[in-house]
């Protein structure tokens, strides 16, 4: 950090309006990566995640420190969980996990699960749809729906995990075809929603084992995308961007969606959606986390609900001049979070200036 503070001072010293995005970016990523900088949650937006944890735990207490760890770093006010193997270590876990609560079906259990932070998440209901045997083969793990309340508002989360492999071509008149069987589940739950929950602020997420972005004929979730009034996969600019940012690197494909419907993009005040890349913040790499982690990655959503302040100095404008009275906060190790902790992580660094610099560019 000293290294970091002595190039922000030289920057500054000379011509402090030459302070740029670019610079700052550099700044922000100059310093290596260790596990105690992964960082997705903050107070002032709903965090959510989804992650395929690959046969929990699957190297044994090993696996269960390295993710209790991760959780606490992720800062997620819900995290749904798929392949959970074993529910007396998932419940150990748990107890190294003092902010949070899970669930998971123990009548019936299939591997999915909730961690849910009980400080922010009002649980209303757990339960399962689609149960009876009809529903099997296109749910070979009944849909998992959280009922929860969020700063008032009411949420509905329902976690799958889509029958897995395929040829990848849909044949609707094959029931046994993989594709078919996933195509036949996510317009199920379409069905699902449309009926029962036509007016609620409902996320369908999970290891839906297909491409969202496949070409239509054999897209499973085509109906789903033509519905873009009411429905939207808010990772759809991953699936369609760079394979770095894929949530399944061993087989690079993008597998893992959250879905949200329109009483979400329509009344948030704003977004932000990632893939969670923790093997970048290992010393092993994607070797470390495959080994003693999973092989997939998790896919975070933020669904803001406060608009950030950017008057750092209360001064009624928002300018250059906050812009140096944040760089002099983080330079002095100053501790005073307020106004000044614009990702409400709760400390005020050069994260918290690169946000700044980056809203005074583009406002």
């Amino acid at each position: 950090m000293f290294f970091l503070k002595r190039i922000v001072f030289t920057m500054i010293q000379g011509n402090p309006s030459k302070i740029t995005y670019p610079m700052l970016l550099l700044l922000g990523t100059v310093s290596s990566q260790d596990l105690e900088d992964l960082s997705f949650g903050d107070d002032a937006s709903l965090d959510i995640a989804t992650w395929n944890i690959e046969w929990f735990p699957k190297n044994d207490q090993t696996t269960v420190d390295y993710v209790s760890d991760i959780i606490n770093l992720m800062d997620l006010d819900i995290l749904a969980i798929q392949e959970v193997d074993d529910t007396v270590m998932f419940s150990q876990m748990l107890d190294e996990l003092p902010l949070y609560s899970g669930y998971y079906e123990s009548s019936w259990f299939a591997g999915l699960a909730y961690i849910y932070k009980t400080e922010s998440i009002e649980i209303n209901d757990i339960y399962e749809i689609y149960t009876t045997s009809s529903y099997w083969n296109a749910f070979p793990r009944s849909p998992m729906v959280i009922d929860m309340n969020f700063m008032g508002d009411n949420y509905l989360i329902i976690n799958n995990h889509f029958k897995c492999c395929g040829d990848g071509i849909l044949d609707t008149d094959d029931t046994s075809d993989e594709e078919n069987r996933r195509y036949t589940a996510i317009n199920l739950l379409k069905e699902y929603i449309d009926i029962n929950l036509p007016d609620s602020n409902v996320i369908v997420l999970g290891d839906l084992n297909d491409d969202i972005a496949e070409d239509p004929p054999n897209n499973v979730f085509q109906n789903i995308l033509n519905d873009s009034t009411n429905y939207r996969f808010a990772d759809l600019d991953i699936a369609m961007g760079n394979s770095s940012e894929w949530s399944f690197p061993n087989w690079p494909s993008h597998l893992d969606h959250i879905l949200i419907t329109d009483e979400i993009f329509n009344g948030s005040n704003g977004l932000e959606v990632q893939t969670i890349k923790i093997d970048e913040y290992l010393d092993g790499g994607w070797s470390e986390y495959d080994q003693n982690i999973s092989d997939h990655r998790p896919v975070a959503i933020k669904i803001i609900n406060q608009v950030p302040s950017y008057d750092i100095n209360g001064d009624g404008t928002i300018n250059e001049s906050d812009i140096l009275f944040l760089v002099s906060l983080v330079l002095n190790d100053d501790e005073s979070i307020g106004m000044a902790d614009i990702n409400q992580d709760s400390q005020t660094d050069i994260f918290d200036l690169i946000i700044l610099t980056d809203f005074l560019q583009n406002n």
